[in-house]
């Protein structure tokens, strides 16, 4: 199992998360009223006290009324100021103890002011959505907000019946009662508080192709309207979801699905086994199509398997988009190799001064972290070869499932698939900003085949 915490606060968001402590469950139980945008929770948080006495802790949360805060059924002393709620039990908590926060807050949601805007809690035109990556997720409700603290999550959510809940898990039960419905949902897979999301709106839902026995059920959630757009947009997603688990290995989560809010968005967003698409990605032409298998791509990388803290983000996002090229590839478009050579071509006329290993806050979403993770590994593939390659990935993904990474673990991992020392690699495409010349094509292996009975796909041509 990979490293759960990484020591100290994170050097990206230093406010955020509390590693003197970690969580081990969340139980949300929320009351949402769309119209007035009025959220009332209750917060019960299973958390274990670190390798010191815990005489006060801290957990995030934004601009709310408190209404009580208690540590082990016991009133505790806090403050809460500028998106910190500080705690202080009566008593203070052993070293690793375990114990129970209990908190109950008010108001208005809204997002969390970020270097890249508003981030979380989304009021919509009829409904809401939350997407927090990174650091939204105080935005709705109280947690340890950091990306290696991950815990299994219940969430409860009355809202008028009117309206559907989509989150992340599986739905345990719907119970109406007058005008109002509680959705409850489970995640018991561990997840980071970034990638827990809640969608609120008035959605039809549908089942995408038939998962057979053990197969992973993946679901719909959408506008009535777009319904013909989508069937045609997201029909190659079962197929995406066998080709990944061919590739990455068996699919991390219970079930997984994807929403289409009714009103644009700048990009899709995962979180975990759901994504998040705006209605100006389905067009009926299946022009996002990339984006469609990058998001499903994650939920092996970023959201099964974690980074430890936000410098590794390549990890994430490097992989999901090699996901891409590999999707292109195995469905008759271009292959891995044209596509990271396009990559490589953009990337030579941009500023080189990035490094994937450490990229900084400012650059942390940068194109180029995207473009020049995908041609990194692309290089690691050729250097290893496709039967090496693609064993390398599935044990990366096995092995770290439900944990957090850095990028050092990554490295020594790919090097125990390598006939030779990968350490040059890893300087120039990881460590270094330079950027290095395309690797040499890769030679295609027999034994994970091309997949030539699908359509061609949209991906960009080289």
């Amino acid at each position: 199992m990979a490293v759960q915490q990484s020591v100290g606060a994170d050097p990206y968001f230093p406010a955020n998360g509390d590693a003197r402590y970690r969580v081990h469950r969340y139980e949300l139980t929320l009351d949402y009223r769309p119209g007035p945008n009025r959220l009332a929770g209750a917060a019960r948080i299973n958390a274990i006290a670190g390798r010191s006495p815990l005489a006060e802790f801290q957990l995030n949360l934004g601009d709310f009324k408190i209404g009580r805060v208690r540590v082990d059924g016991r009133q505790a002393h806090y403050t809460h100021r500028g998106g910190r709620l500080r705690v202080r039990p009566g008593k203070a908590l052993r070293a690793g103890a375990a114990f129970t926060v209990e908190v109950q807050w008010s108001g208005n949601p809204k997002p969390v002011a970020s270097p890249w805007g508003g981030l979380g809690w989304e009021e919509l035109e009829d409904g809401a959505l939350v997407a927090s990556q990174p650091v939204g997720a105080p935005s709705w409700y109280p947690c340890n907000d950091r990306p290696a603290d991950k815990a299994s999550y219940q969430i409860s959510v009355t809202t008028p019946s009117a309206y559907s809940v989509v989150a992340g898990g599986r739905l345990l039960t719907r119970t109406s009662r007058g005008s109002t419905t509680t959705w409850v949902y489970e995640q018991a897979a561990p997840t980071s508080s970034y990638l827990v999301s809640l969608v609120i709106g008035r959605y039809e839902t549908l089942l995408l192709g038939d998962p057979g026995p053990g197969g992973v059920p993946q679901h719909g959630h959408l506008p009535a309207r777009l319904l013909p757009r989508f069937s045609r947009d997201f029909a190659r997603q079962p197929a995406m979801m066998d080709l990944f688990q061919d590739l990455f290995g068996p699919y991390p989560f219970d079930d997984y699905a994807v929403v289409v809010t009714d009103e644009d968005l700048d990009v899709p967003v995962e979180a975990q086994g759901l994504s998040l698409f705006g209605a100006n990605h389905v067009d009926g032409a299946r022009g996002s199509e990339r984006l469609v298998a990058h998001e499903l791509a994650h939920q092996w990388f970023g959201n099964s398997v974690s980074i430890a803290d936000w410098r590794h983000i390549w990890l994430n996002e490097g992989f999901a988009k090699y996901a891409e090229w590999l999707w292109s590839e195995r469905s008759g478009g271009p292959d891995a190799h044209q596509l990271a050579a396009t990559a490589h071509r953009l990337l030579e006329t941009l500023p080189q001064d990035l490094r994937l290993s450490d990229p900084g806050r400012k650059s942390m979403f940068d194109d180029r972290l995207y473009e020049r993770g995908g041609v990194a590994l692309h290089a690691v593939r050729c250097a290893l070869g496709d039967d090496a390659f693609f064993g390398m990935l599935r044990g990366w993904a096995s092995s770290h499932r439900g944990g957090a990474v850095t990028t050092a673990m990554f490295a020594a991992h790919a090097a125990r698939y390598a006939a030779q020392p990968l350490d040059g690699l890893f300087d120039a495409w990881v460590h270094g900003t330079r950027l290095p010349p395309l690797p040499r094509p890769v030679r295609r292996s027999p034994r994970i085949p091309d997949r030539p009975t699908h359509p061609p796909t949209n991906a960009e041509q080289p």
